[in-house]
């Protein structure tokens, strides 16, 4: 579905693509900053020290990039942001949409026991700026796809585009899967 979100389509719906990738990007960074205040402001009165945050986001970071390595599949919901609102609504309202879908993290199919590391380090964090900060970077990272698609604006490399998505799906769900473990060593390390 966000493969959509490209120029030659976005030029066929009646809208400009930068328009519609710039309120996707902010609608992901919103929703991912606001969920990571909220769960951050919850997680204050808990009053974990911080390395002791940092031991236990570092183990369920191992734990979850080993859960994605073994292919257990993580918990969530089992939908897509909804297609009907492409060429039904505006693309500012579709793309803001699908940004806060998928910047909040868990409203949309998860695809990876790292949103749920992400979500746990929000709100072991302690603090609604700390977690804000965390759920914007994560939410910043939901917009990689939509970007880079920025270049297709043609038939023939929405086809290049789509290939080249397929093929690196398994290559790169494991690079992710590795990330994750490797990032949980460190913290898990920095918390001991």
């Amino acid at each position: 579905m966000l493969s959509s979100i490209h120029p030659l389509g976005e030029r066929a719906r009646g809208n400009r693509w930068a328009v519609t990738a710039t309120a996707f990007t902010v609608g992901s960074i919103a929703a991912g900053g606001a969920i990571g205040a909220v769960l951050g402001w919850v997680g204050a009165p808990l009053a974990i020290p911080e390395e002791v945050a940092l031991a236990i986001v570092g183990l369920t970071a191992i734990v979850a990039g080993g859960l994605d390595l073994v292919g257990v599949r993580a918990p969530g919901p089992t939908r897509q942001v909804n297609e009907r609102w492409i060429g039904t609504l505006r693309g500012t309202v579709y793309g803001f949409g699908f940004g806060a879908q998928l910047g909040a993290g868990v409203t949309t199919f998860v695809v990876t026991w790292t949103v749920w590391v992400v979500l746990i380090a929000e709100l072991l964090s302690g603090s609604h700026v700390s977690g804000a900060i965390i759920g914007a970077v994560f939410g910043a990272g939901r917009t990689v796809a939509p970007l880079a698609a920025g270049w297709i604006d043609r038939p023939s490399r929405l086809g290049s585009f789509s290939s080249a998505l397929a093929s690196l799906a398994r290559p790169a769900h494991l690079s992710a899967a590795v990330g994750t473990a490797l990032v949980g060593v460190t913290a898990f390390w920095m918390g001991v």
